[in-house]
C-alpha cells in the first residue's frame, strides 16, 4: 500500500499542474500554489486542498517546486517567505526546474542545514504525461531524500532514473536531455520548412518521416502543432534561451564547444524576438517561414 502524504506542489503550470492532479489522484492530501490565483481556485475546485503555504508548510511530507528557473526555485526555498526553514526535519524538496548542477548542490546544502531533504529532481515528458502521472524523472541525491520523495515519485512518474547519491548529477542529464531537445525542435521546423520550398507540405512531412530515420519524439510531438497552425504552448519558446543558456554555460566551463546547440539558441532567440517568446515552442517554424517568404498552416 502507498503511503498516503501531505504534499504542496508549488508552481501550477502545465507540468506542475499535471503533476499536484496526478498526487491529488493517487490519495495523497496535495496543496497547489501559484502566482496566478485563478490556478489555485482552479485545482482547489478539483480536490485540492485550501490553506495558506505559511500555515501547511509545517505539516508537509514534500515540497515540489515546479518553476521555471533557479532563481524562481531559489526565492521559494529560501526567499522573502522562505519555505525551507517552516518545514519539519525529514521533510523533503523534489525540486523539478532545469537549473545547473552547482545551484542543486548549493539548494541541498543549504536545506540540509535545517534538517530537510533535497532531491535534485528535473522532468520530462510534457504536460499531457505530466497530468497522466507517466513523467521521466532524471533524479539524484541521498537515499533519504529518494525515500521522503517516493510517494510522490510514484505518484507522478513512469520512468525515475536515479543517478547518484548526491544533488548535480540529476541536473546534470537534464542538461544533456535539454541539449537534445531543444535542437530537435529546431531542426525538425528547418526540416520542415526546407521541405516546403521543394513541394512537401507539413502535413505531408509529418507522414513520411515520422516513419521514417529522421523522426524523432521531437518531431512526432511538434509538427503536428504547425499542422493544426495550434500555438498553444504546451512548453513556450521562452524556456528554451534559459535551458539552452544552461546547458552553454555548463559547456564553456568543460572547455567544451557546442555549436550545434548554439546555431539552436539563435533561432529560439530570433522567434521571442519576433514576439512568439509565449508560443508553443514549435513556433520557431515561423522564424524560418518568415526568413524563406513561406505560409504556414492558420497563417493568413
Amino acid at each position: 500500500m502507498t503511503l498516503q502524504t501531505t504534499t504542496a506542489v508549488i508552481g501550477l503550470g502545465s507540468m506542475g499542474y499535471g503533476m499536484a492532479a496526478s498526487c491529488l489522484r493517487a490519495g495523497h492530501t496535495t496543496h497547489g500554489f501559484d502566482v496566478v490565483p485563478a490556478q489555485v481556485t482552479r485545482f482547489q475546485s478539483e480536490g485540492g486542498a485550501q490553506g495558506a503555504l505559511t500555515d501547511v508548510a509545517p505539516k508537509l511530507d514534500a515540497a515540489v517546486v515546479v518553476v521555471l528557473n533557479a532563481a524562481q526555485t531559489q526565492e521559494v526555498l529560501f526567499g522573502a517567505d522562505a519555505l525551507v526553514p517552516m518545514m519539519r526535519k525529514g521533510a523533503v524538496v523534489m525540486a523539478c526546474a532545469t537549473v545547473p548542477p552547482e545551484f542543486a548542490r548549493d539548494m541541498a546544502a543549504r536545506c540540509a542545514a535545517h534538517g530537510v531533504h533535497y532531491l535534485d529532481a528535473p522532468i520530462s515528458g510534457g504536460s499531457i504525461k505530466a497530468a497522466r502521472g507517466d513523467l521521466s524523472v532524471m533524479a539524484s541525491g541521498t537515499a533519504d531524500a529518494f525515500e521522503a520523495a517516493r510517494a510522490v515519485l510514484d505518484a507522478t512518474a513512469a520512468t525515475v532514473f536515479e543517478l547518484g547519491d548526491s544533488a548535480g548529477a540529476g541536473s546534470a542529464m537534464k542538461a544533456v536531455n535539454q541539449l537534445l531537445a531543444g535542437v530537435h525542435i529546431a531542426a525538425m521546423a528547418e526540416a520542415l520548412t526546407f521541405g516546403m520550398t521543394q513541394g512537401v507540405t507539413p502535413d505531408k512531412f509529418v507522414e513520411v518521416i515520422s516513419k521514417c530515420a529522421g523522426s524523432s519524439w521531437m518531431l512526432e510531438n511538434r509538427a503536428p502543432h504547425i499542422v493544426a497552425g495550434d500555438y498553444t504552448p504546451h512548453s513556450q519558446v521562452n524556456i528554451w534561451p534559459k535551458d539552452l543558456g544552461i546547458v552553454l554555460d555548463i559547456a564553456k566551463s568543460a572547455n567544451f564547444s557546442a555549436p550545434i546547440t548554439a546555431a539552436a539558441m539563435q533561432q529560439y532567440l530570433a522567434a521571442a524576438g519576433m514576439g512568439l517568446g509565449r508560443e508553443d515552442d514549435a513556433a520557431i517554424a515561423k522564424v524560418y517561414a518568415r526568413n524563406a517568404g513561406l505560409t504556414l498552416p492558420g497563417d493568413t
